[in-house]
């Protein structure tokens, strides 16, 4: 895929607990001008989470369906849930000459790395797995069991954090924050 536009494609990655959402969304508001890919998922939503805010939630048939079709620029399995990006929206805004930020797993990121070379590729990073582990267990979403998985997970994920062009350590959010600002708008 080699888009004809003047809009930016930024991919944030990064393991779970990270802080990437968070940065994400504070990044959103200080940046007007980037705009969201909404993933698909067929993850259930969790409380407060809206179809078409926070994901387009699918049902397992109708996301292999599209995953067949060649729909998807991206997609992976994560924690037992298939998340991918739908090559039409992103095709949808960069046409409109958008900036767009992902905000995906790497083997999302590698992907679309893949398809867009242009692509900016930022992965966030916990300042060490003990504080990952306590930020997960801050949330209170998941249960002892779930958290060690998520931790596993995320100390394989964390050694594709050379793939990406930079790397923001979120030890101190304000911080790390100014630097994703400053890399968007430089």
């Amino acid at each position: 895929m080699k888009p004809k536009h003047d809009g930016k494609l930024f991919i944030i990655s990064g393991p779970s607990g990270a802080g990437k959402s968070s940065l994400c969304a504070k990044l959103l508001e200080a940046c007007p001008n980037l705009h969201l890919s909404i993933s698909c998922t067929t993850r259930p939503p969790r409380s407060g989470e809206q179809d078409g805010r926070e994901y387009h939630f699918l049902s397992l048939a109708s996301f292999e369906a599209q995953k067949q079709d060649g729909a998807f620029l991206e997609w992976a399995l994560v924690h037992g849930n298939y998340y991918g990006t739908r090559q039409s929206d992103v095709e949808s805004l960069l046409q409109q000459k958008k900036d767009i930020l992902l905000e995906i797993d790497w083997q999302g990121a590698a992907q679309v790395a893949a398809k867009i070379p242009t692509a900016t590729r930022i992965f966030i990073l916990p300042p060490s797995v003990e504080v990952l582990r306590e930020r997960l267990t801050a949330r209170g979403q998941d249960d002892a069991s779930t958290i060690e998985q998520r931790v596993a997970a995320a100390q394989a994920e964390m050694n594709h954090a050379h793939e990406a062009q930079y790397q923001i350590i979120n030890d101190d959010f304000d911080q790390a924050l100014q630097s994703l600002i400053a890399l968007v708008k430089s």
